[in-house]
């Protein structure tokens, strides 16, 4: 029995190679990202997936797939989902003339986001993805070029009430759901994949607006992923490697009990800690220390793979050292993200008329 799987991989191609192989059957590998270069048809794609599965039944196939520009597979049936900005808007138009109700916008506006999770997850759990990185709970404060049209709004109550909307309908494909990127992204214009985004702000200032929706969500979220941004008036440390942030805020004082995610490894937000560049192994053992259950390492299968079987060796052989050790807890967090019910082939799927509902509804 695996004590505790902490790592997300990604693979090289559209199909397994060996090596890929190899590292899904690595134990402490829980799960693998999918992006639009293992994308080449649906048939492809559900035998992709099925043949992960094969190597380890238990592994967590996810991908970051939220609509807008943030989508890995857009043909061969797949609906476009919009930006999450497009909800926003929604809500904001009431409708034109006498005959328009009060709040109508809103009503519109959640029922979209409803069909929009439905739509997204029941299409990707048709091809055997258990699991998207949705929704983005960042503000949109029109200062990040990264979160920019991904974002619902720049109102934190209207993002927690459509962020709920589309959670729910993920919840009727049989998916969980992600709320990211804890505990703000929005604020800041520098981009964590290329730069190091720092927040001048202070704590109250930042739960009161751009975290309030994650304690408004508390019976809703499954799993959360903190941001590579660093708030100085906080803790000198990125969120994803701070206690104080995923230990003493998240956990205790908003009371989150759901699996927490890092964010990719191989940003540069995520490279250095306290302006010390750190190797793949000690940011995992960072991330895993300050209590992320997950962590991501992607975009490194590609070539001879080394970065991933270096991470693998290196958090084996701090597990041997005594610097980490399984968490049963984590564990369990991890196995509660995968789908209890079977999915939908695909064929009976566009004929079911919840299905068809929803597509329309989808601005």
């Amino acid at each position: 029995m695996i004590e505790h799987a902490p790592l997300i991989l990604d693979v090289a191609g559209t199909a397994l190679t060996a090596a890929d192989r190899r590292r899904l059957a690595h134990p402490l590998t829980g799960g693998v990202i999918l992006f639009a270069r293992n994308w080449e048809s649906r048939a492809q794609l559900l035998e992709l997936t099925a043949t992960i599965k094969a190597v380890r039944d238990d592994l967590l196939i996810c991908v970051d797939h939220e609509g807008g520009r943030v989508q890995r597979f857009r043909t061969d049936g797949f609906t476009h989902i919009p930006p999450m900005r497009a909800f926003g808007e929604l809500w904001m138009n009431d409708g034109q003339g006498a005959k328009a109700l009060p709040g109508s916008g809103a009503l519109r506006a959640t029922n979209a986001a409803t069909a929009a999770g439905y739509v997204l997850g029941s299409e990707l759990r048709s091809c055997g993805v258990d699991f998207s990185f949705t929704p983005v709970l960042d503000l949109d404060y029109g200062e990040s070029g990264v979160i920019g049209d991904r974002s619902f709004h720049r109102d934190s109550r209207v993002v927690a009430l459509l962020a709920k909307s589309l959670m729910h309908g993920l919840l009727q494909a049989g998916m969980a759901n992600c709320g990211k990127h804890f505990p703000g992204h929005g604020a800041v214009r520098a981009d964590s994949h290329t730069e190091i985004p720092v927040d001048k702000r202070s704590l109250k200032a930042i739960l009161a607006d751009d975290a309030a929706p994650y304690p408004w969500l508390s019976s809703t979220l499954t799993s959360v992923m903190p941001a590579h941004v660093i708030y100085p008036k906080v803790d000198a440390r990125p969120a994803g490697f701070s206690r104080r942030w995923l230990q003493d805020i998240l956990r205790q004082q908003l009371r989150f009990d759901g699996a927490v995610f890092s964010d990719d490894l191989s940003m540069e937000g995520a490279r250095r800690i306290e302006g010390q560049a750190v190797s793949y192994t000690d940011a995992a053992l960072a991330a895993l220390d300050a209590g992320c259950d997950l962590v991501l390492l992607c975009n490194q299968s590609l070539g001879d793979g080394e970065p991933v079987d270096e991470l693998l060796d290196g958090l084996e052989a701090a597990q041997r050292a005594g610097r980490w050790q399984p968490s049963p807890d984590s564990e369990s967090r991890r196995i509660a993200l995968l789908p209890e019910t079977l999915p939908q082939p695909w064929d009976e799927l566009m004929l079911q008329p919840a299905y068809m509902q929803a597509l329309d509804l989808l601005p």
